[in-house]
């Protein structure tokens, strides 16, 4: 969680697409960041963890903290769109269709104080995080694109072996031919070359 906006401004820049955004919709709050396990999309965030989300949100939105049934946005960091002429802290929307929204009818004091007791303040450095986080998505990308191009080439090395196996040039061999004059030449009959053959 941001302490201010200029922080939150740090958080929008270098958060990673792993993370999910949390807002008080419709008024100013503090600006929560879950950050997900790889594979768990936010969509399938635990209803205890979306609670604490919520609960971290209300509690941190002057505002909102003294009303009933606030609604709550969350959206994953990919989504969030920020242009120049926006305020400091101030975000919209690529996609409102990657929107989920809930409301929370009033302050759990037990789920707050919890959270509050656990509190650590980290400065992170967000920009190596984000840099860390890249290059190993790159680096799993690169073996992704190295496996897939060994496996293209074992499968075209195995059409090429299977082609080869279903020619002829193996049997049709020049030294192993005879014309039809050698073969008048050489055998007295065409039943003799016949046995022969066989």
């Amino acid at each position: 969680m941001g302490k201010d906006k200029f922080e939150n401004e740090d958080l929008i820049r270098y958060s990673i697409p792993l993370d999910v955004w949390f807002h008080v919709d419709d008024l100013s709050s503090a600006h929560v960041y879950l950050r997900l396990p790889p594979g768990q999309s936010f969509e399938d965030i635990p209803s205890d963890t979306l609670e604490d989300c919520c609960q971290l949100v209300k509690a941190n939105s002057i505002q909102g903290n003294k009303l009933d049934n606030v609604g709550i946005v969350w959206t994953p960091v990919s989504n969030l769109k920020k242009t120049a002429s926006m305020e400091v802290g101030q975000v919209g929307f690529k996609d409102l269709k990657l929107i989920k929204k809930t409301k929370v009818e009033c302050r759990v004091n037990a789920i707050v104080n919890r959270l509050n007791s656990t509190k650590r303040e980290e400065y992170p450095d967000l920009a190596a995080e984000r840099e860390a986080y890249d290059k190993e998505i790159r680096l799993q990308r690169k073996t992704e694109i190295q496996a897939q191009k060994r496996s293209e080439k074992a499968a075209k090395e195995a059409a090429v072996r299977d082609s080869d196996m279903r020619s002829y040039k193996h049997i049709m061999k020049e030294e192993n031919m005879m014309t039809s004059k050698e073969v008048s030449q050489k055998y007295s009959s065409f039943q003799d070359y016949e046995e022969d053959f066989m």
